[in-house]
């Protein structure tokens, strides 16, 4: 396992970033797996999709970014997290595009070179699920 480090700044999309980091990573490295190791930072306002929920939720900021975990395939991010407002209140959920960065956000993200990883159609719940295959 090769650990990266980034920062996103203020403005960034979180996912989109993540992203395109990792299909950066892929192509240098030759990966077709990883995953969020950490990640704390803040946010103007997040987008979530809720358990059983078709689309979004928007929630305006400023919000803490509590923590964030997933995976990162060239099949795209499937990623969670928790956000907290001023108030303490905290929501969390699926990570969608839309959640922008506010001041930072500390990424460390664990590169796995000896697994690939796809997302691919699961009849049983008629979503594009992980499949995991060791190289």
């Amino acid at each position: 396992m090769n650990v990266h480090v980034l920062r996103l700044v203020p403005g960034d999309d979180l996912r989109s970033s993540l992203e395109k980091v990792f299909a950066s990573l892929s192509k240098e490295h030759g990966i077709s797996a990883a995953c969020i190791v950490s990640a704390v930072g803040s946010l103007s306002n997040a987008m979530l999709r809720y358990a059983d929920k078709p689309g979004g939720t928007e929630t305006d900021g400023p919000l803490e970014l509590l923590m964030l975990s997933g995976t990162l395939s060239a099949d795209g991010a499937h990623l969670h997290g928790s956000v907290s407002d001023a108030q303490g209140q905290v929501k969390g959920g699926h990570i969608m595009h839309g959640c922008v960065v506010r001041t930072t956000a500390e990424v460390v993200i664990a590169l796995l070179p000896g697994w690939e990883f796809r997302r691919e159609l699961d009849a049983a719940t008629g979503f594009k699920e992980l499949a995991v295959r060791q190289r």
